[in-house]
């Protein structure tokens, strides 16, 4: 039986596709548009009859060779039933030629689902070498066996990589029919069982299949590229740099982009050679992945700047530059706290531009603020802003909790419209303090709590710290140790000395 041919004039043209953007699929009883690729102007299945079988409508263009259907290929096209004995010659065979190739984006551009018995052989379809897109061909080179056969179907696969494709082949060639599913093909027909019925439930299995693959094909790459992501945004989360130093440290970090290991909040601790401790927490303005990055590279900033021996004004006036050469709009700013404490442990230099004030809790009274009046202005907002430095005094015993302003903006309480604010916060700490928490059990309680007032997740990234100075449980913990009578250096192994004059990497 020849495959079904509509003669020019026995069947409506075909409408042209609507202007504006291509729609994204078929639904089920809608209208489906077949382009058949054949030579033989005989046909005897008519639209008529396919509409009467698929209980639908519908449309069948036809096209001659492969140039006319490179041109009758539009976005409106559900699927391709292509005559595997049609010539080629003639045919501009550029891979990925054409208007359709890599602009489809009507029904098959979301994928076909799963498709006949025949079909099930070959789930696996080969990529396009040029799209990427599923179930598309990579050439006659990648066909075994009978591949001259097959070089119409690779041309077409090449020219619609998103579109479901059948192929028409010899009665009982069974092992061309399995080749082109292998290369590409959602499915194949035999001539001799071709008619209305067979045709108009092979174009629904294959469509529903292309779009399966399609969908398949996409959630893997989303995949693949969410775990790329999160390796790159893993490698820079800061890692303190506190060896040698008593002082405890905790953090707690939240970006409040969906799925995301980092935000616009950014915070880091180094240690320089002379023994002091410096601290900082910042927030770029904004939740996107560009502020996210803008906040990585002021830490870094920070961090060499620091280790290089700035402080204070000078290292701010500095990170304001990087900020202005970096940012992406003259509205970006930045807020940032700085803490540098001194190599005993009971003072400190404080800087704010634009940033929440740390909180000092002393052992015995009651969480406070650091002073804040003093501040400067944030980061980007004014061109030759100065940020004094201000000497705080610790204490013996001591924790300082360094927040961004994520942490305080939640609700205070659950349907509540009150912000919790700094001095909701420093209730709150309060209450937990009286409660003999401590260290990295204070930090934990705190956010859980903050969490809770606010009736769930936080909208906004939160990056808290936590610094703390207690000498005595120091000293316990010190006389607990085992001791260890070093070796004479005479004694120890070449790789040992020279582990000891050298400093520890950055």
């Amino acid at each position: 039986m020849p495959v079904s041919v509509p003669q020019p004039g026995s069947v409506a043209p075909a409408e042209p596709p609507a202007a504006g953007p291509p729609v994204t699929g078929t639904p089920h009883g809608a209208g489906l548009t077949l382009l058949v690729i054949e030579d033989d102007p005989a046909g005897t299945i008519t639209a008529p009859e396919l509409s009467a079988a698929a209980g639908t409508r519908v449309r069948v263009r036809t096209a001659r060779n492969l140039t006319e259907a490179e041109r009758l290929l539009t976005d409106d096209v559900d699927c391709i039933l292509l005559d595997l004995s049609l010539p080629v010659a003639g045919a501009s065979c550029g891979a990925g030629a054409g208007p359709a190739a890599g602009s489809k984006g009507g029904p098959s551009a979301t994928g076909a689902g799963t498709g006949t018995s025949a079909s099930a052989d070959a789930s696996e379809n080969a990529s396009a070498a040029e799209t990427g897109a599923p179930g598309a061909a990579a050439g006659p080179e990648a066909v075994s066996g009978r591949a001259d056969e097959l070089t119409a179907l690779t041309h077409v696969l090449r020219l619609a990589p998103l579109h479901a494709v059948l192929a028409l082949t010899a009665e009982d060639d069974t092992e061309l029919a399995a080749e082109a599913v292998r290369v590409g093909a959602q499915d194949y027909l035999f001539r001799g069982e071709l008619d209305a019925r067979v045709l108009s439930r092979a174009i629904r299995y294959a469509v529903e299949r292309k779009r399966a693959d399609i969908a398949q094909h996409q959630l893997t790459e989303s995949r693949l590229r969410a775990q790329e992501n999160a390796r790159l945004e893993r490698g820079l989360l800061p890692t303190p740099l506190l060896d040698g130093s008593d002082l405890s440290f905790a953090a707690r970090y939240r970006p409040g982009r969906s799925r995301a290991l980092l935000g616009g909040d950014f915070y880091d601790t180094v240690r320089t050679p002379d023994g002091t401790v410096h601290a900082m927490i910042g927030d770029v303005c904004g939740h996107g992945p560009d502020e996210a990055a803008l906040g990585v590279e002021l830490r870094i900033a920070w961090r060499a700047l620091t280790l290089a021996g700035l402080c204070g004004d000078e290292l701010l006036s500095t990170l304001q530059q990087v900020l202005e050469h970096e940012r992406q709009s003259e509205e970006i700013f930045a807020t940032l706290c700085t803490v540098d404490i001194a190599p005993d442990g009971r003072r400190a230099g404080l800087c704010l531009a634009g940033h929440p004030a740390p909180l000092l809790t002393r052992r015995g009274q009651p969480a406070r603020l650091l002073p804040y009046e003093d501040g400067g202005p944030a980061l980007g907002l004014l061109p030759r802003a100065r940020w004094p430095r201000r000497q705080v005094e610790l204490g013996g015993a001591w924790s300082l909790m360094m927040y961004t302003d994520g942490l305080i903006e939640g609700r205070a309480g659950t349907g509540g419209s009150q912000r919790l604010g700094q001095d909701g916060m420093v209730a709150m700490v309060n209450e937990q303090l009286g409660r003999g928490l401590a260290d990295e059990e204070l930090l934990e309680a705190a956010v859980t709590e903050v969490r809770e007032r606010h009736g769930g997740e936080l909208t906004d990234d939160v990056a808290v710290l936590l610094l703390g100075r207690d000498p005595e449980r120091t000293r316990r913990r010190g006389e607990s140790a085992p001791r260890l009578r070093p070796a004479p250096v005479a004694q120890r192994s070449p790789a040992a000395r020279t582990a000891r004059t050298q400093r520890p990497p950055l």
